[in-house]
């Protein structure tokens, strides 16, 4: 059996001397298999930051443990340091220097070799299209190409896994967007990757599996699929093209045993529905009795429904998470 690539072990912080006080990650406990993502999601001062920290060596955890392509971060720290690279929520690259110059230092500090580090850089720097910028001094680059040179530096060790603390935070949808295909494509070479993340699309688009977090402790756990199953089912959406047609349409919807929702201004009608099964045989009610419809299809929950199903509140939040050490 393959040992994960990343294991948390009811990890505990709690900041300050009151013992009494509400921990900061309470109890927190996964696993991610190698070669996959894991998103850990929900709304600031959930935990996130903190327990990246703890799992990459920045901050002590208070009780339980971790491990990191197989080292304990408490018994083995540099071993854990050197197995994993580490993109936080604010590029910490050198503005003064260029991008190729900020690879050459961080490549220097890790030990590899003049010949290997220039093949190395000049590889990274085409990876995430970079080379036509890469040697302008980086504070004039935009906040997508600072990201991506960010990243690229925290692979220049070539590390089996990825801590990434909101990548994309602050970043327009089409950075946001290219720097997705580029973390896809990492995985697809074997990189594993631990996403924290607020943001319900991105954890949607790119995680295998998701660690929902609320106030230091995980709330719910899964897959994109499974979570959304829990706040309930699809629904059947059908809008059609004449008004007139709304009650003969609400009627053969309701074959399927669901309550029907009617919005007559918008010629539509919803209901709940077992996948494409009701989808289908709907299709065909209105086909045999020739009713034009506009629109038709299945509308799954999201993963902000999840959220709000679990918590009665949005992701979004507003508390400020401590990461002291």
């Amino acid at each position: 059996m393959t040992s994960p690539a990343i294991e948390a072990i009811d990890l505990v912080k709690t900041f300050g001397d009151n013992a009494s006080e509400r921990p900061a990650v309470d109890g927190v406990s996964f696993v991610v298999p190698p070669g996959t993502v894991l998103g850990l999601l929900g709304p600031n001062g959930a935990g996130k930051t903190t327990t990246v920290r703890m799992m990459t060596t920045l901050t002590v955890p208070t009780s339980g443990t971790a491990r990191v392509a197989g080292y304990d971060v408490r018994e083995q720290p540099d071993m854990v340091r050197r197995n994993m690279g580490l993109t936080g929520q604010v590029a910490t690259v050198d503005e003064l220097l260029t991008g190729r110059e900020n690879i050459r230092m961080i490549g220097g500090l890790y030990g590899i070799g003049r010949r290997d580090l220039k093949r190395l850089g000049n590889q990274l720097l085409e990876q995430f299209s970079i080379t036509d910028a890469a040697d302008r001094p980086v504070r004039g680059y935009s906040g997508g190409m600072r990201r991506r040179l960010d990243l690229a530096v925290s692979l220049i060790a070539s590390p089996p896994v990825l801590f990434l603390d909101e990548p994309t935070t602050g970043l327009d949808p089409r950075s946001r967007s290219e720097l997705w295909e580029m973390l896809r494509g990492l995985v697809a070479e074997g990189t594993t990757l631990l996403l924290t993340t607020q943001y319900l699309e991105e954890a949607d688009q790119l995680a295998d599996d998701i660690v929902v977090v609320n106030h230091g402790r995980i709330i719910a756990q899964g897959t994109p699929l499974q979570l959304k199953q829990q706040a309930g089912n699809a629904s059947l959406v059908v809008t059609v093209s004449h008004a007139t047609d709304l009650p003969v349409a609400r009627e053969l919807i309701a074959r399927t045993g669901a309550e029907v929702h009617l919005d007559v201004g918008a010629r539509q009608l919803t209901a709940a529905a077992d996948g494409i099964a009701d989808l289908t045989r709907v299709a065909g009610w209105l086909q045999d009795r020739a009713i034009e419809v506009d629109d038709i299809g299945l509308s799954r929950p999201s993963l902000d429904d999840v959220f709000l199903s679990l918590t009665g509140h949005r992701v979004e939040g507003d508390e400020a998470e401590e990461v002291s050490a």
